[in-house]
């Protein structure tokens, strides 16, 4: 008999505005060097948002940047579920190619959590896909905050942006703020066997610009 799988509520996440430079260095990566900066609402916060800045990058002219959201499963343990860990790669290469940076946001999961992520992750395995499995834990399909990534350009003064996306949601964040969305840059990563449906979810129902 399989147990019943309930959600636990998620703690209210920091506001934009509550967002504090907290902390640098500068890390040395197999991209190359990056100015690791964290932003958080208080400096004993164990995840904060990250920002990685290319040593020269320049907030004079536009930036190539990529806002991408925690996730744990496959940027650090390479899951083949999604395609986020080879997003984070192609992005920290262009980041370190062009003197960019990424954002890293602490918003694993489209904002539900690891423990979400792996019952919802449990319900996909029953048919489910990845918008019914959130839907059935009483959870939204997305609930990042893109406001916090524009708080953290503001902070490093950069005006206009190149976007590493396919997302529209993340182009739609920038239409009432006061940095100006300059172009689009794909970021096409060819699916395999494991995360097919997941892919033709994100593209078919989410919209994810893929062509």
């Amino acid at each position: 008999m399989t147990a019943k799988i309930t959600s636990p509520k998620m703690p209210p996440l920091p506001t934009a505005e509550d967002l504090v430079r907290q902390a640098e260095a500068v890390i040395p990566t197999p991209y190359g060097d990056f100015l690791m900066i964290a932003y958080s609402d208080s400096a004993t916060d164990y995840a904060p948002h990250l920002a990685l800045v290319h040593p020269e990058m320049d907030p004079e002219k536009p930036v190539v940047i990529r806002m991408h959201s925690e996730c744990i499963t496959g940027d650090l343990f390479g899951s083949k579920r999604c395609d986020c860990g080879e997003q984070l790669d192609f992005a920290l290469t262009q980041a370190a190619a062009k003197k960019g940076m990424v954002i890293y946001l602490r918003q694993e999961g489209r904002g539900i959590g690891i423990i979400n992520k792996l019952k919802a992750y449990q319900l996909q395995d029953t048919g489910l896909d990845t918008i019914e499995a959130n839907l059935h834990l009483g959870l939204e399909v997305d609930s990042r905050q893109y406001d916090i990534a524009e708080k953290i350009l503001e902070d490093l003064q950069v005006s206009e942006v190149k976007l590493l996306t396919n997302n529209p949601t993340k182009i739609y964040a920038f239409d009432n703020s006061d940095i100006k969305m300059v172009e689009r840059l794909p970021i096409v990563i060819p699916a395999v066997k494991e995360n097919e449906d997941y892919l033709r979810t994100k593209e078919e129902s989410m919209g994810h610009l893929f062509k």
